[in-house]
């Protein structure tokens, strides 16, 4: 007989997740900035035609309220009001025929635009 051994744990989910090709990415820009105190910076911000868009960069600041996330050598800090709508995404980079870059998988959209740059 199989038995499920349930482990439950104090720590809040996290309010975003990295993919491994992510984090790899991001390892390898951060080591490109040779400024080891840099973490990713994920915002929302009021803006695009379906009303937010998604906001990615460096940054060396972490405010009073942020939240920090680490991933085995990369930190992620997301402001409260960001984590709100952020709360449950995974962060993807994809490498393909069409193009490069870093995706989010946001289970709190409604609807996205035509563009793919803004969200509800």
């Amino acid at each position: 007989m199989t038995q499920i051994l349930t482990i439950k744990s104090n720590r809040p989910p996290r309010v975003v997740n990295l993919t491994d090709t992510a984090r790899s990415k991001l390892i390898e820009l951060l080591e490109a900035e040779g400024d080891p105190g840099l973490a990713l910076r994920m915002a929302v911000k009021p803006g695009g035609c379906s009303g937010f868009s998604y906001e990615l960069y460096f940054d060396s600041e972490v405010a009073e309220g942020d939240l920090v996330e680490e991933f085995d050598g990369v930190r992620v800090v997301v402001d409260p009001e960001s984590a709100e709508r952020l709360r449950g995404s995974t962060l993807d980079y994809r490498d393909g025929l069409m193009g490069a870059g870093f995706a989010i998988n946001n289970p709190n959209v409604t609807r996205t635009c035509g563009c793919g740059n803004s969200f509800a």
